[in-house]
């Protein structure tokens, strides 16, 4: 499939801006235009505008792990300090933390997921030593990986 791809920059900081870009609009990483989800966390399977395969994205549990350690350990602080120094009945923490804890770790699931994709597919990132298996599960020539596409 001929399309036009622009590359991202190669510089460590251009890099980044264009991983952050394209993961947290949800466009793909090659192209920047194409979208990235189909449903809320859904991958697509391909990029609609320059074609690209996505089946070398594997975030697994990166952005549960992210949104629960990052985001969520300073919510429980803020919930935990609320109680020390309030001492509110449980039905304020039913009204205002659960909600709050709630929000504030599954709104960011999807642009750290976005972040992880492009990041992999900008630095070339798989599990190592599993060219070879991947070359024979996906049909690719021996060397090229879902990168190379």
């Amino acid at each position: 499939m001929e399309h036009d791809r622009p590359r991202p920059p190669l510089t460590g900081q251009e890099k980044f801006a264009w991983i952050l870009g394209c993961g947290w609009h949800g466009r793909c990483p090659r192209c920047g235009e194409g979208r990235m989800f189909k449903s809320w966390l859904k991958i697509v399977d391909t990029c609609d505008h320059c074609g690209l395969d996505y089946r070398f994205a594997a975030p697994d549990d990166g952005p549960a792990f992210f949104s629960l350690c990052v985001i969520a350990l300073p919510l429980i602080a803020f919930v935990v300090w609320l109680q020390v120094a309030f001492d509110p009945p449980i039905w304020v923490h039913l009204v205002t933390s659960v909600p709050f804890m709630a929000i504030g770790t599954l709104a960011p699931l999807r642009p750290i997921k976005g972040w992880l994709v492009a990041s992999q597919y900008v630095n070339r990132a798989q599990e190592a030593g599993t060219g070879a298996l991947w070359s024979m599960l996906h049909g690719t020539e021996q060397g090229q990986n879902d990168f190379d596409q």
